[in-house]
């Protein structure tokens, strides 16, 4: 089932996640929700807050960029827990856009090389290192879960300059070809 993806201006997306235990209910029709919400909204990655709640669970498929970022190829997975050691400090700077985000991209710098620890849906833990692009895309998702946006990453000169469109969000003035859910309206 494709859900509403919850867009920049949604307290829910500044909430920091806990962990996802085993006996929460229908993990796998969750994940599979996920998947369809992020391949009908022509992502590459999903985070649970981003469809409302704040669990740390994250789709990841990025084998569409793989002509781009061939360390990409074939990368399917589900982050539940995940938890990243950074191992390379020199950052590089790459333009990132967000579903919660739409019509932005800016650009982020981010290491290109960590440690990633997770338990897949059924629970059985997993370890990798991970470098280029995916690694970007992990850390970008993971964000999410400690409440953080990629705009977070920019200066605050930067930010200024988008403030009217971050507003335009906030306000549901922005065109989306998915389903999403706004920020509710402040009372008067």
């Amino acid at each position: 089932m494709k859900l509403p993806v919850y867009l920049y201006g949604h307290p829910v997306l500044r909430e920091e996640s806990v962990d996802v235990t085993p006996d929460y209910p229908e993990l796998k029709r969750l994940v599979a929700d996920m998947f369809e919400t992020m391949y009908a909204s022509e992502g590459v990655g999903l985070a649970a807050p981003q469809i409302g709640r704040n669990i740390r669970l994250v789709v990841i498929d990025s084998d569409v960029l793989a002509d781009t970022y061939p360390e990409c190829a074939g990368r399917k997975f589900t982050l539940i827990n995940p938890v990243i050691e950074i191992l390379d400090g020199e950052k590089v700077t790459r333009p990132e856009g967000c579903l919660s985000l739409p019509g932005l991209s800016e650009n982020i710098p981010r290491v290109e090389h960590i440690r990633l620890r997770w338990l897949d849906e059924d629970m059985q833990p997993h370890e990798e290192e991970l470098s280029g692009f995916l690694s970007r895309i992990v850390q970008h998702e993971c964000d999410h879960l400690e409440g953080q946006l990629y705009i977070d990453h920019i200066s605050p000169i930067r930010k200024q300059l988008i403030r009217s469109k971050l507003h335009n969000i906030i306000e549901g003035r922005t065109r989306c070809d998915y389903p999403v859910k706004t920020a509710p309206r402040r009372r008067k």
